[in-house]
């Protein structure tokens, strides 16, 4: 049950949502003015403030500042007037979870004070794991505070405790082995071995021989016994990084795996049980794969237990400057450089690059700024050519596009998406975030032609 803080200077307004409150099963304290209400956060915890914004002497944004200042986690609501809308938009700039217009209607109230409780019990949950890991493991390289890698770190906490075969997907360089060596060390199979192959790595006649073994005489060159990753992962984790790149060959005998928990190395007929926890990953669309007949049907939805997917860095770009900094602070300690920070014109181009290489880039950008820099800021002239040039665009289409209209703005977005994804409008349309019929619509409207995909 959720403690909550009720804070308005209205008995009026404070009586009746106490009651709305308590009746949908929260634990509710009153305070009518921001004083008493900060004294009550200085001696009692609580999982969510809502107070009202305008207030004397003590006002809901000072509210707000102390509620954060004395118990980070505690979340807060502001219910404003429609005159102080704006100064509602600056109190989540101020770390607010959301704010609530005046007059407003039951069902509306309570939605917004579920969700921001949903998030309050996310974000313990998260902190939560971290903890747990933190001495056998630096889980806060995984960095992010948008809802996409809130998402993905309480996938993860859930998942670990199980045996369960997991599916992580994403983009090169998003950290799928990161996710994955952390669902190894928060489970039970913690203390066992944690073993990775990149099949894309291992050319497809060696395969089989890596993962399962061979016995001497199983092919020329096999002059020995030879124990697989699967016997090495034994009692622990394999993590197989580009399962799509396997053979169809290699396939048949993780699914074999997979139904029965049986291995055979190449030239044994003799079946070996291993308990191995199998955590696959892949940047590729398996879907795809399986229309083309690369990979198996079965073997897929045996893997795709539990599917996490990673998301770029261009889907979680609040998340840039975390990692930024985070990146900062690890290549100035390497390298014992007197780098203290970074301009805001560099941290807005790196917040508008487009990331292909996504977090694995971000990184390199940043350890070869530190390295290349010999002042104390870190600077646009410190990053690569192509980020700088890239940025350049980017303002001059800006630019260009402040004397348009909201047709030719719309008109340039969806001609831009369109050559993107070289035309293919189903593509384009999930990126506009619009149906592929509203697509057709637009181009009608704007009389664009669309071109045939080779």
């Amino acid at each position: 049950m959720a403690d909550i803080l009720l804070v308005d200077d209205e008995k009026s307004v404070r009586s009746t949502l106490a009651v709305l409150l308590q009746k949908s099963g929260y634990r509710v304290e009153e305070s009518s003015n921001g004083e008493n209400a900060i004294e009550k956060l200085k001696n009692q915890f609580f999982d969510l403030v809502i107070t009202d914004l305008k207030m004397e002497p003590v006002d809901g944004i000072e509210v707000l500042k102390k509620a954060k200042e004395i118990n980070p986690s505690t979340e807060v609501v502001m219910m404003t007037a429609y005159s102080t809308v704006e100064s509602g938009v600056e109190a989540i700039k101020l770390g607010a979870y959301d704010y609530i217009q005046k007059p407003f209607e039951k069902d509306e109230f309570l939605i917004v004070v579920g969700k921001a409780l949903e998030r309050k019990e996310l974000l313990t949950e998260v902190e939560h794991l971290k903890n747990e890991l933190k001495e056998k493991y630096r889980f806060e390289n995984i960095i992010g505070s948008s809802k996409e890698m809130l998402d993905v770190l309480s996938m993860v906490s859930k998942v670990s405790k199980t045996d369960s075969t997991i599916l992580i997907s994403g983009d090169s360089g998003t950290g799928k082995e990161l996710i994955a060596k952390a669902v190894h060390i928060n489970s039970r199979r913690k203390h066992r071995s944690f073993v990775t192959i990149n099949c894309g790595a291992i050319p497809e006649n060696l395969q089989e021989s890596e993962l399962f073994g061979h016995v001497r005489g199983a092919f020329t060159g096999a002059i020995r016994d030879k124990r697989g990753l699967f016997q090495e992962a034994d009692g622990g984790t394999l993590f197989l990084d580009e399962v799509g790149e396997t053979a169809l060959s290699t396939q048949v005998k993780l699914l074999r795996f997979l139904q029965d928990g049986e291995i055979r190395k190449v030239g044994d007929n003799e079946p070996l049980f291993v308990d191995v926890r199998l955590i696959a990953a892949t940047n590729k669309e398996l879907p795809k794969l399986l229309e083309e007949g690369k990979f198996r049907e079965d073997l897929f939805y045996r893997l795709n237990v539990i599917p996490i997917h990673l998301p770029p860095i261009r889907k979680r770009k609040d998340d840039i400057p975390l990692l930024v900094n985070h990146f900062l602070k690890k290549y100035v300690e390497r390298e014992h450089k007197n780098v203290v920070s970074i301009s805001p014109e560099a941290m807005k181009m790196l917040t508008g690059y487009h990331w292909p290489g996504n977090v694995r880039e971000l990184e390199n950008v940043i350890e070869r700024a530190i390295i290349l820099t010999n002042r104390n800021t870190i600077l646009p002239e410190d990053f690569p050519a192509s980020i700088r040039d890239s940025h350049k665009r980017t303002q001059d289409v800006e630019v260009d596009l402040e004397e348009k209209t909201l047709e030719d703005v719309e008109k340039h977005t969806i001609l831009k998406m369109l050559e993107k994804y070289s035309w293919n409008q189903k593509q384009a349309s999930e990126i506009l975030g619009i149906s592929t019929t509203t697509l057709w619509r637009k181009l009608k409207l704007y009389g664009i032609e669309p071109k045939i995909k080779d």
